[in-house]
């Protein structure tokens, strides 16, 4: 089955994460009966496209993709592959957490109760940034899914409202082991814009090396104009490059794919040439992924 899409998507534009669960029926329930998503396909993983995503070792496996009721253009997609026991979330390189945007956040722990997620962190409205109230859960598979009522649009960037309980994802966290430098890619490699960076304690990553509270971790927003796309955290030096099963897809959070311009104009190195592909959310576009300077795995889906 494939669904259009409501608008063309800008350059730069999330349409899709992946993440991979050890067990999809469980995970679909999750996705589709608490979430709230729209179950759009099911069936194996192509060995094409595996392959294009630099996972042979995955071809066949079970997948689910789902998208929001609001009909943004984003498909939220589960592989089901086995768990990788060496993997620790919020230590490694790479994609750290998918923000979606959603509806009622304080009602979100309640809903939650008897699900495959596991709450990190309980929504909290934060000193100095009345744009958004957060909370974060672990999903079966150990991705980092952030839930994010948006309340109004930032000084420099605009943040999508839901219009539905749980919508699409709108930033993509990357941990990266030189922020500056990762910044300085995307700049150069997919003509984004790096913006403002902020220093905090931030707590996920302070407990998962068990930092004091008083270590900071500095961030930056790699936009489109005043449209976000991620956020890319310095990790600390603890942090290691995210361990996997072979020629499988990375553990957690595993896949970003946004929309490009042209293919062809973007200085980048792609694992298999640029292919069409057929079912949502590519409809027959382009599609080609490379992998980024912190190990992360991005798909860019042709929007001419």
């Amino acid at each position: 089955m494939s669904l259009p899409f409501t608008d063309p998507p800008r350059h730069g534009q999330i349409v899709g994460g992946l993440s991979v669960t050890p067990d999809l029926d469980a995970a679909i329930a999750d996705y589709r009966d608490v979430l709230g998503l729209d179950l759009v396909a099911t069936g194996p993983l192509d060995a094409d496209l595996a392959a294009a995503w630099d996972a042979p070792g995955s071809a066949g496996a079970r997948m689910a993709v789902l998208r929001p009721r609001s009909g943004a253009p984003c498909a939220l997609r589960l592989v089901e592959q086995p768990d990788c026991p060496a993997f620790v979330p919020t230590t490694t390189f790479g994609w750290a957490a998918f923000e979606l945007t959603v509806q009622d956040v304080f009602g979100w722990p309640d809903r939650l109760s008897g699900s495959g997620f596991a709450i990190q962190g309980l929504p909290r409205e934060l000193e100095g940034m009345a744009y958004f109230v957060p909370m974060q859960v672990l999903g079966r598979g150990r991705e980092m899914v952030y839930l994010n009522e948006v309340r109004a649009d930032m000084p420099n960037c605009d943040l999508p409202r839901a219009g539905s309980p749980v919508d699409h994802l709108f930033i993509a966290i990357l941990a990266a082991p030189d922020r500056p430098a990762t910044v300085e890619w995307y700049e150069q490699r997919l003509a984004l814009q790096g913006a403002d960076t902020f220093t905090l304690s931030y707590k996920m990553i302070n407990q998962a090396f068990a930092l004091p509270d008083s270590h900071r971790t500095e961030l930056t927003m790699v936009q489109e104009g005043r449209m976000t796309i991620f956020e890319v955290d310095g990790y600390p030096s603890q942090a290691t490059p995210r361990p996997s099963l072979d020629g499988m897809l990375p553990p957690g959070n595993a896949l970003v794919s946004i929309a490009v311009s042209n293919l062809d104009a973007l200085a980048v190195d792609w694992l298999t040439p640029p292919a069409p592909r057929a079912g949502f959310p590519y409809d027959g576009r382009r599609a080609a992924t490379l992998r980024g300077p912190a190990g992360e795995l991005l798909e860019c889906i042709e929007h001419g």
